[in-house]
């Protein structure tokens, strides 16, 4: 077999990418991802502006990701500030985090990938066929925005969440509304779950590692500064990332490649990492579906992602119908006020790290003395995620020829592999 397969621009996906796959003589002789977004230079960007700025500046990005990018910078200028928040400043982060999931999951499953198993190419179809389905979803979205704007003053770009605290609470009743609302979206989660098992995949094992944070007894979005490479065990401090990942350029792609310095391996992080790495901290509905559709550790297809992406799902409504019946309750299950802590601006470098919708996010920031930045460094989960996608991307191709499969089926699948891994290209190129 000898062809050439291109993708000049890869739908449903966020971002602009390529395909390149050249097959000679039976063997993958070129696999290439190319993301062809231009440089955005957030990162630059910041550079000079005072630490207040920052989150604001950064949740830009991305849309979908926004909260996760200003939890980030926080917690980063919260570091070199040697500031304490509060518990009940931490439960609604982790609220503000898990609505970015429920608006991510819900957008890219069944806009995104669904199609890939409908035989569409588009969602609209969806809404015709399956009225039900396609309304729930878009339910489901629109629940995700009510709770970042409900949490952080808007649905993207959050507002409320500043250095220390928050600036706004909404009232008692209306944390037992979204909880109500919640806890009334579940069945609907778990049918997804049911739903993205039943589509058959290829199936392979990814080319590299897995990246997650990790916290004893937690299923951590935004309260560890643990990261663990989940193949070799590696377990190592935010701060020290630049130690354990190693950025790289390579000439067919606008962003750069990631892969562990000691392994020299690429790795994936997302929904299945995490889920691979803290498959026994999932709430116990989300766990349950997790085992019916039979995702338990060590699951490494990276198409499998989609399940990951529905099982979290479950597990976001649940957990945050706790917490928000919680907050509810007042300050007797979270210590504290939300209100900002007082604090002193000083000179200092830190690295703030939150699990994003997509994968592990960090952000290095340095500051001087009167709290305006001098470096900063972003590494959003794409970025790390391209060089591993690309490894897979070749794994693929390669079982399919050996099987003999045709051009068109392998042009499918592997559009179908990148759609999994749920990329935000423009993001990786920040």
């Amino acid at each position: 077999m000898r062809c050439s397969i291109n993708v000049d621009h890869i739908a449903r996906i966020e971002g602009h990418g390529n395909i390149h796959l050249a097959i000679e003589d039976g063997a993958v002789a070129t696999c290439e991802m190319n993301v062809v977004e231009p440089a955005r230079l957030f990162e630059s960007m910041v550079r000079g502006r005072t630490f207040s700025e920052i989150p604001y500046i950064a949740s830009r990005i991305c849309g979908i990701c926004s909260a996760s990018h200003v939890v980030t910078d926080l917690l980063a200028i919260e570091r070199v500030f040697g500031i304490e928040v509060s518990d009940r400043t931490h439960a609604l982060r982790e609220l503000l985090i898990y609505g970015s999931y429920l608006q991510n999951h819900a957008t890219h499953l069944f806009v995104f990938a669904a199609p890939d198993f409908t035989g569409h190419a588009s969602v609209f179809p969806l809404a015709t066929e399956a009225p039900e389905l396609f309304n729930q979803a878009l339910a489901l979205k629109a629940l995700g925005n009510e709770l970042c704007t409900k949490v952080g003053g808007r649905s993207v770009h959050p507002i409320t969440a500043v250095v220390g605290g928050f600036t706004n609470e909404i009232s008692r009743d209306e944390y037992l509304a979204l909880a109500e609302k919640m806890e009334a979206m579940l069945p609907f989660a778990e049918q997804t779950v049911d739903l993205f098992n039943s589509f058959p995949v290829p199936d392979i094992e990814t080319a590299g590692d897995m990246l997650a944070m990790v916290q004893e007894g937690h299923y951590p979005v935004c309260t560890s500064r643990d990261a663990r490479f989940v193949g070799t065990g590696e377990t190592f401090d935010a701060d020290d990332h630049e130690a354990r990942v190693e950025e790289y350029a390579v000439p067919h792609s606008g962003a750069l490649f990631a892969r562990s310095r000691l392994s020299r391996k690429p790795y994936m992080t997302a929904s299945l990492a995490r889920i691979n790495a803290s498959w026994g901290q999932l709430g116990q509905r989300a766990r349950l579906a997790a085992a019916k559709a039979g995702l338990r550790p060590p699951e490494r297809n990276p198409f499998r992602n989609n399940v990951a992406q529905a099982v979290e799902l479950v597990d976001a409504l649940d957990r945050c119908a706790g917490i928000a019946r919680r907050l509810a309750e007042g300050d007797s299950c979270f210590a504290g006020s939300s209100e900002p802590v007082p604090f002193t601006v000083r000179a200092g470098r830190a690295t703030g790290f939150t699990e994003a919708p997509r994968g592990v996010l960090f952000h290095d920031l340095e500051l001087d003395e009167e709290g305006r930045v001098k470096h900063a460094s972003i590494l959003t989960p794409t970025a790390q995620n391209v060089a591993n996608l690309e490894g897979d991307m070749r794994v693929l191709a390669e079982k399919m020829v050996a099987e003999g499969a045709a051009e068109a089926d392998i042009r499918l699948r592997v559009e179908e592999l990148v759609r999994a891994y749920d990329p935000c290209l423009s993001c990786s190129v920040h």
